[in-house]
């Protein structure tokens, strides 16, 4: 595959919506204007299993502007049944804070104040809701909606098998001189986007609604929803050209959405809802506990012999769902004997979801701990025990990578914080009563071209294009970046392109994750363009025609998915600072050294690479969400309790890359961007606290109990 010569791809251009957003003249999904809206607010479960009996809401339905109240007995039927979507389906209660009836009123106002008057009464079951490792609770992954597919945890959606082995794993570790047999964990973590969940929903016709919300995906969520109102896509029509933030907690539809629209039917008129900073805690889906046991086994020199990652992780008994946690484990690093294993744990919880990087992320975390942990126990620094284990193909399928600079990365970063000048001795250093530490990890991600997608595109006879894709702009200046990609696929200025995205009236896209979006969307805009220019060299002798042109295009699969690996890399860096008296815990320096193919538009790729390093840091410092078995519920469900990364808790953040075109991921030479700078921060922050105060911390986040112990 050959890469377009470039004139706007490489340019760190503005983003072109940043001055209608600075304006304030951007609409979200809660402020698209629509005639005479009703507002809805939610009633949720007070307990965490259970069956309701009874819905009191004669006080709701007395108070003035009210207009409905929805339950399980009044709600329009439903054709789906998935829990994730399918609200007030049943009286059945699955987990705490599930939506179990909701008002509609005049303003938001009154329907919350009508929410509150709204009595429920359940038949209460038994639950369970705590996180453990034990034997007895563990399950395979089966057939679900998560990143596995089957019974048999065999391959359905393109992505890994549950498990995997080669070699003799406890022979090799019987017979390494050096092993490591290590555990590490996770909690709950939760996305907080800047902008809230919300939804807009307004009834066409009989049988056709328009729904403003925000999402990843709107061709994907068109047909979930669809599947759950009981419409044909061409019914529903999703809108979400701006979104602000999403971290995957958007990449699924959920009830909220579902029921905006169910209350839209009922009342015969528009009806907006954003939820809540409270409730985004339980209806939005999480990054779910995890546990996982690295077992490593090396000979003296170094060089590996065994390693298993096996690997457990919550899911809702509701619906099943599960991450790839341990396949980064399949991808690192070179061993002749290897397992990787998945297990989850049933709970009565609500459904986890996508969080930027998942599976690589939580995975990397105890990886790349484990392998620091082995390379002090070997003697050895490191980053060369890291390079001494590079492989040079992908250790488990044998396939070559399409392109892999990880030795590279990891020579950058060791230039650049001076790594050569570092005692390897831990608490060593110290400076007016903080003990100074430094820490290096590797994070990598998948960089798929994923199918579905097509894109329309417009040319008048001015010669200006109309480039129309259902793509989304989570916030990453996707808008902008795919506006430099067309521009020179078509051979012209980025001033001659209008791009349109993140409507279903446009041609389908997939969804914005799995750093796959700009590769995905990118390919579909070439192909596209390739035909445009096509017809004007040979049917329109080399101009565009009075009546302009006007042509769709699918894209075609990347004819190099199946012959080559494509990922993108990094080689990230802490230095950390831990206070002797008191156990504080400060990072005065991130530095990331990543590669990530061609970058479209530099300065939009360094804000998501300085924003997932940052994300990388509020998980390993600040992150949990602390679950009350008793009563099945997140406590620390608002931004009060769950703390994060704040600007004071940032120092120094640098990003550099690798910048040379990957020949085989997608027409641009580009992989993604978006998620592999979070993979890996969290273990060298952790690798540094190590390095300053000889503690190791397995248990996210670092807090001072675990310092101070």
């Amino acid at each position: 595959m050959t890469t377009t010569p470039t004139r706007s791809v490489g340019t760190p251009l503005s983003r072109l919506d940043g001055p209608h957003k600075v304006r304030g003249t951007v609409p979200y999904a809660y402020e698209h204007e629509v005639e005479n809206p009703a507002y809805l607010a939610l009633v949720l479960s007070s307990v965490a299993r259970g069956t309701v009996t009874a819905v009191d809401d004669s006080a709701a339905r007395a108070e003035a502007g009210v207009l409905a109240v929805l339950t399980h007995e009044n709600a329009m039927t439903l054709a789906g049944n998935d829990p994730e979507l399918a609200a007030l389906y049943s009286p059945e209660v699955c987990w705490r804070q599930q939506t179990v009836a909701a008002v509609v009123a005049e303003t938001s106002e009154a329907a919350r104040h009508a929410a509150g008057l709204v009595r429920v009464s359940y038949d209460e079951a038994p639950h369970d809701t705590r996180m453990r490792t034990d034997e007895d609770v563990l399950e395979r992954p089966g057939s679900h909606v998560g990143l596995f597919g089957t019974a048999d945890g065999e391959l359905n959606n393109g992505m890994p098998d549950a498990d995997t082995a080669m070699g003799d794993v406890e022979a090799a570790l019987a017979q390494a001189p050096v092993i490591l047999d290590a555990t590490y964990t996770m909690p709950h973590q939760f996305h907080n986007p800047m902008e809230p969940h919300a939804a807009i929903a307004e009834w066409t016709a009989e049988d056709r609604v328009t729904i403003h919300c925000s999402s990843q995906g709107v061709s994907d969520a068109r047909r979930w929803i669809g599947e759950t109102l009981g419409l044909p896509p061409e019914n529903i029509r999703l809108i979400s050209p701006h979104v602000g933030g999403a971290f995957g907690s958007k990449t699924y539809p959920q009830s909220y959405a579902v029921v905006t629209a169910m209350a839209a039917k009922t009342v015969g008129r528009p009806v907006k809802l954003a939820l809540t900073r409270q409730q985004m805690f339980f209806m939005t889906g999480y990054r779910a506990p995890s546990s996982h046991r690295i077992q490593l086994g090396a000979e003296l020199d170094g060089r590996l012999t065994a390693l298993a990652h096996d690997s457990v992780q919550q899911t809702s008994r509701a619906k099943q769902y599960v991450e790839q946690i341990a396949v980064i484990s399949r991808t690192m690093w070179a061993a002749p004997n290897r397992r990787t294993t998945h297990r989850l744990v049933s709970l009565d919880v609500s459904v986890p979801t996508i969080m930027r990087g998942p599976g690589e992320t939580q995975g990397a975390f105890a990886l790349e701990s484990a392998m620091d942990e082995m390379a002090l126990g070997l003697g050895m620094d490191p980053i060369e025990f890291r390079i001494l284990n590079e492989p040079d193909r992908h250790p488990e399928s044998g396939r070559p990578f399409s392109s892999r600079r990880v030795v590279e990365c990891l020579r950058e970063v060791a230039r650049i914080v001076d790594w050569d000048r570092r005692d390897p001795t831990p608490k060593s250093r110290r400076e007016d009563g903080w003990l100074v530490g430094t820490g290096v990890a590797v994070g990598e991600h998948v960089a798929p071209q994923l199918p579905g997608n097509a894109t329309r595109i417009q040319v008048d006879r001015h010669g200006h294009c109309t480039v129309s894709i259902a793509a989304a702009d989570i916030g990453t200046g996707a808008w902008t970046a795919l506006s430099q990609i067309a521009a020179d696929a078509l051979g012209v200025g980025v001033d001659a392109v209008t791009m349109q995205i993140g409507d279903t009236d446009l041609p389908s896209a997939s969804a914005a994750g799995f750093s796959s979006g700009t590769s995905s969307w990118g390919a579909s805009i070439h192909a596209t363009a390739r035909e445009v220019r096509r017809l004007i060299d040979e049917e329109h002798g080399g101009s565009v025609p009075p009546q302009g042109i006007d042509i769709t295009v699918e894209a075609p699969m990347n004819p190099y998915s199946s012959q080559y690996e494509m990922c993108s890399f990094a080689a990230q860096y802490a230095e950390v600072r831990v206070h002797e008296e008191t156990g504080t815990v400060r990072v005065p320096r991130l530095v990331g050294v990543f590669d990530i193919g061609r970058v479209i538009n530099p300065k939009t790729a360094r804000s998501q690479l300085t924003g997932g390093m940052i994300q990388g840091l509020s998980m390993a410092l600040h992150e949990a969400g602390v679950m009350d078995p008793r009563f099945g519920q997140i406590v620390n469900h608002d931004l009060a309790s769950y703390h994060f990364t704040a600007n004071a808790d940032v120092g120094s953040v640098e990003a550099h890359w690798l910048d040379s075109a990957d020949p085989y991921t997608n027409p641009m030479g580009s992989k993604g961007v978006g998620e592999v700078c979070v993979v890996g921060v969290a273990a060298a922050i952790a690798n540094a606290v190590h390095h300053a105060t000889g503690i190791r911390v397995r248990d996210l986040p670092i807090t001072l109990d675990k310092l101070m112990a």
